[in-house]
């Protein structure tokens, strides 16, 4: 357990050093992203469809909202007009306002925005990624909220070991994006 928690420790000092680092976000993220979006589950990719993200400051009248559209393969197909919220940009904190009374938490750690959810029964991990000026990466994860296993929970000699619950993954998609 004390390895755990000292590696937990390294990886939140480390993100803190990344994060100082990328203090630009969103602006230097202004742009329209353009890709394909793979899909996968346990059998292999399944699926692809093309997936463009723009995002783009608002006039000066939104107090620092950019759009953080997602387009699934055309705006007549499948057009998600969102929004990013700052709500304390400086810790990472901000939100992506879906526009239809769905606001989600998200956070800016180092070169990555997460945002973690649970949507009817499903647990589901988004995050972007900008590995460079002109690559953004896109990755989704989900599974049920219902976890598949539970171990630990026991103690070994002076030692209390922890329960630990698996959830199961589902879906993975990604899309590697480019700048145009």
């Amino acid at each position: 357990m004390r390895k755990l928690t000292l590696l937990l420790s390294f990886a939140c000092l480390q993100t803190c050093i990344i994060y100082a680092q990328n203090t630009n976000f969103p602006e230097s993220w202004v742009g329209d992203w353009k890709g394909s979006l793979e899909i996968f589950n346990g059998k292999g990719k399944v699926n692809s469809v093309d997936m463009t993200v723009e995002i783009h400051k608002i006039d000066t009248s939104t107090q620092g909202r950019y759009t953080f559209g997602m387009i699934y393969g055309s705006k007549e197909q499948d057009w998600r007009p969102y929004e990013l919220v700052p709500v304390a940009p400086e810790k990472g904190q901000w939100k992506v306002d879906e526009k239809n009374s769905i606001v989600m938490e998200s956070y800016l750690y180092g070169p990555k925005l997460l945002c973690w959810f649970v949507v009817q029964g499903s647990r589901v991990l988004c995050t972007y990624e900008k590995t460079d000026n002109q690559t953004l990466v896109f990755e989704v994860i989900s599974g049920t909220e219902t976890a598949v296993s539970s171990t630990g929970n026991t103690k070994q000699g002076e030692e209390e070991i922890p329960e630990v619950k698996t959830f199961p993954c589902s879906v993975f998609q990604r899309a590697v994006l480019k700048k145009q």
